[in-house]
């Protein structure tokens, strides 16, 4: 990288006083011989998407990057996505939890739309229609959404995140406007870090996945794409890139001062660590002690072990059907979820709400109406347990959630008759 090809970002902006883009953030930065110029925008503002047009209209661009992933783009494009959902593949892969969180997030998405009168993200959604009109390239350069909450996760303690967890519980239950600090934090940062800004403003981990990390993976991919259109003969001199506001600070620095190769730099960004081991150590751990108190209490005779397996099976069973039920699955479906949860020491890998929530699909089929109305759906909290998909997502966490409470609670009671 040579010095030269590098300048001082300095924010502009047009001389018209009337002009769209006056009070939008703007910095232009050049870098290897590209000029990149970086708009802020309100994911929830029509001067946003105005600027976006005016921007495209008066100024040649070789390329139009927008802070989308492929996952969010296709969303975006295409409002009936949710309806080839593969509910059972999701559930058999552990990614229940991970659906939930976006449905959640999608509900808070869908609550600013109808209180702001505009999707979120219109803004991108016009800079790509421009675009294609132009027959000018877009560019997808932000990270995959579950990449990112899965590193967000993971980079906090264990206690945040049942705050997070909490939090996107609790955000379902929220029935009123939006408030008005929140709407302010949107018009000046990020969609994802709106969702999580509480937590966002704690926790310098969760700051960093949501926010620091994206602005170098956004950069980097810039630079990756300019270098692919040189190496493909279609050299690109201008490009506009969409960004959320919160963003614009970051990446003009980033830009400026990368060092690192593009394509290694956002490899390493996506790399996701596997889950840490040592829950599942302990829980398993946890389940030895008891199966082997279990099997103590019968050498204090046949009555104490009898009544130790009714403790193990009132439980467990019975909290992980509580749980099904609260998730509104269906009689049969918590009676599997009483049968399957006791026996835990015999498949330790196979979660009860895996088996529960696969015959809840069996009783109460999601149909396509379901698929197509889950967006809107999910905005009420009610919503999740009218919809057979959403619902079976409850059934799957909430049986899970009922086995695990019950399962310590019934080792808390055995370790206490014997001692």
């Amino acid at each position: 990288m040579s010095e030269s090809n590098l300048a001082t970002p300095a924010p502009t902006a047009t001389d018209e006083t009337d002009s769209s883009l006056q009070a939008q953030p703007l910095a232009r930065i050049t870098r290897d011989g590209v000029e990149y110029t970086l708009l802020g925008t309100a994911h929830v503002s029509r001067a946003s998407v105005a600027a976006v047009q005016e921007l495209i209209g008066t100024e040649n661009f070789d390329a139009i990057a927008i802070e989308l992933c492929d996952t969010r783009y296709r969303a975006l494009r295409d409002r009936e996505a949710w309806r080839n959902l593969d509910l059972l593949q999701i559930i058999r892969q552990g990614k229940a939890g991970m659906v939930a969180a976006n449905l959640a997030l999608s509900a808070y998405q869908r609550r600013l739309a109808e209180q702001f009168g505009i999707e979120p993200g219109e803004e991108m959604k016009t800079a790509a229609e421009l675009a294609e009109a132009q027959h000018k390239p877009v560019w997808l350069i932000d990270r995959e959404v579950s990449t990112t909450l899965k590193r967000a996760y993971r980079s906090v303690g264990f206690l945040e995140r049942f705050g997070i967890l909490g939090g996107l519980t609790a955000s379902l239950f929220e029935r009123g406007e939006v408030a008005e600090a929140d709407i302010e934090k949107l018009k000046q940062g990020d969609m994802l870090q709106s969702a999580f800004s509480e937590f966002a403003e704690q926790s310098e981990p969760l700051f960093r996945s949501l926010i620091a990390e994206r602005d170098s993976f956004m950069s980097a991919r810039l630079r990756e794409e300019s270098a692919k259109a040189q190496q493909f003969g279609t050299p690109v001199k201008r490009v506009l890139a969409v960004i959320g506001a919160g963003h614009l600070a970051g990446m003009t620095r980033e830009i400026g001062v990368q060092q690192d190769d593009p394509a290694t730099l956002t490899q390493s960004l996506n790399a996701t660590t596997p889950p840490s081991q040592w829950p599942k150590w302990i829980g398993l751990g946890v389940l030895a002690v008891i199966i082997a108190a279990i099997a103590y209490t019968f050498t204090r005779g046949a009555h104490f072990g009898v009544e130790a397996i009714k403790v193990w099976v009132l439980f467990t069973g019975g909290l992980a059907a509580l749980g099904a039920l609260l998730g509104g699955a269906h009689p049969l479906s918590a009676l599997t979820a009483f049968v399957v949860g006791p026996l835990k020491p015999f498949r330790p890998l196979v979660p009860v709400g895996a088996v529960t929530a696969a015959v809840e699909m069996s009783l109460r089929r999601p149909r396509v109406a379901d698929f197509e109305s889950l967006r809107d759906d999910v905005i009420d909290w009610r919503g999740w347990w009218k919809n057979r998909v959403s619902r079976t997502l409850l059934v799957f966490l909430l049986s899970n959630f009922g086995m695990v409470l019950g399962e310590y609670l019934a080792g808390i009671r055995i370790l206490s008759k014997l001692i």
